[in-house]
């Protein structure tokens, strides 16, 4: 079990994997190609890159943040030192998802080795190409005993689920993400779970519309719109709509081609069923741009939809595809009746000139994370905690803090003898008074 207790073991296994990210990067590009035709930019920019910088990140801090940190001791224990330590949770599983298949299973993956832990991954089935690149990096990196890829579909995960873990780490939908929980809470056993949500994006009359449409459509449809924290609909000032949907033509245009299906830079939808559920919710008559789908191709173009009733099926629920809804709004009062019949977003985005407005929409609604005039960006900086918030996740991670996710925070006190005093012990006749004067002065 050298990789519980010895850094330097943990340390050179990460030196490995990152080199056979890097030996391996055509192959895992290829893979996420052809799991659902993901671009090599993509591919790039959002999951090897990420993981290699992810990987440099922690081999050049483990043994920083492995250290006991000494922290202020409390003069209740005076005189003492005290300190917490850093240990492994023992076994834990990592449950990934389809849409960004290799970064998140990798990098709360290298967080958990950092830590010290044994690891089973659970790649998803929906993206097979990936696990299969997954599993053969794993395996040529690691010791079976340390490290384990184990495929499989529903079942195999129920199985996992069934067995007795000391962590679990689950990305995925908010209706797995409610059964892992259950299945966790049957051996008490710790979670974090990055679910989703219906991430508005709100726009108002000072929002600067050219610049806002083009991070707009680059943030929703990246990965055709297959992305958790991807907005999920336009909350726009009336009096701006038609502006703003002349400048979302002209950048959806300017990205993708007159002909998204032809574009080499729009990605597919996972499979036939994620295809049918999207094609659903799009009504023809409520569709300003785009539209236009292929089941055979699992293709769904970049969509713009015209929406007044947050009762329509687009509405019920997180989209995860190429649909973006636009609602529009006369005051804050509308604003606040349209977010609040949902459940806490994973992400909420404000494009505004007005610091007012955003501070105040800020501070009014709870949600995981997001930006101010810009989408998605705030996941690339791993000095931000990632995470949701009631339906839309437990615990954050990302840096340092994913080590801290996978550990245990331990509390020493390491208590010195040259001095006891005896205010403490029984008999307390007399002392009531005294104590009650010093926990004052504390």
């Amino acid at each position: 079990m050298e990789y519980k207790t010895n850094i330097n073991f943990r340390k050179e296994s990460l030196i490995k994997l990152l080199n056979a990210v890097i030996v391996y990067e055509n192959e895992i590009i290829q893979a996420l190609y052809d799991d659902f035709k993901k671009p090599a930019f993509e591919a790039v920019f959002t999951e090897t890159s990420y993981v290699i910088l992810e990987l440099k990140d922690t081999i050049k801090n483990l043994k920083n943040w492995a250290k006991p940190k000494r922290v202020f001791p409390s003069l209740l224990n005076f005189p003492s030192t005290d300190y917490i330590y850093k240990e492994p949770y023992g076994k834990v599983l990592i449950i990934a998802p389809w849409n960004y298949p290799f970064q998140l299973a990798l990098c709360p993956l290298i967080s958990a080795v950092a830590a010290g832990n044994q690891v089973v991954v659970k790649p998803s089935e929906l993206s097979p190409k990936t696990s299969e690149i997954i599993t053969q990096i794993i395996a040529k990196v690691f010791d079976k005993n340390h490290v384990e890829v184990i495929e499989g579909g529903v079942e195999v995960s129920q199985q996992l689920l069934s067995q007795r873990w000391d962590y679990i780490f689950f990305t995925g939908s908010v209706a797995v993400g409610i059964l892992v929980a259950k299945a966790a809470a049957e051996n008490l056993t710790p979670v974090t779970l990055e679910l989703g949500g219906k991430n508005p994006c709100i726009i108002d009359e000072t929002a600067n519309l050219k610049l806002a449409a083009k991070r707009i459509v680059w943030g929703k449809f990246m990965n055709a719109g297959q992305t958790c924290i991807a907005p999920d609909y336009i909350l726009i000032q009336k009096d701006m709509k038609s502006n703003f949907v002349t400048y979302l033509k002209d950048e959806i245009t300017k990205a993708y081609g007159q002909n998204p299906s032809e574009s080499p830079d729009f990605a597919r939808i996972v499979n036939t069923k994620n295809w049918q559920r999207l094609a659903n919710m799009i009504e023809p008559e409520k569709v300003i741009f785009g539209g236009e789908s292929d089941i055979e191709n699992c293709y769904i173009a970049p969509t713009l939809l015209e929406e007044n009733s947050t009762e329509s099926l687009i509405m019920a629920g997180e989209i995860f595809g190429p649909l973006l809804p636009i609602l529009t709004y006369g005051n804050e009062t509308e604003i606040d009746a349209i977010i609040c019949k949902y459940e806490k977003p994973l992400a909420l985005y404000i494009f505004t000139e007005d610091h007012s407005f955003s501070k105040k929409i800020i501070q009014k609604y709870p949600f995981g994370g997001g930006c101010i005039n810009d989408t998605v960006v705030h996941f690339s900086n791993n000095r931000l905690p990632f995470g949701g918030v009631g339906h839309s996740g437990i615990g954050a991670y990302h840096g340092r803090l994913s080590f801290d996710v996978f550990s245990h925070q331990k509390s020493i006190v390491k208590k010195a003898n040259w001095l006891d005093l005896p205010m403490r012990y029984a008999p307390y006749k007399g002392k009531l008074a005294t104590i009650k004067k010093v926990l004052k002065w504390l």
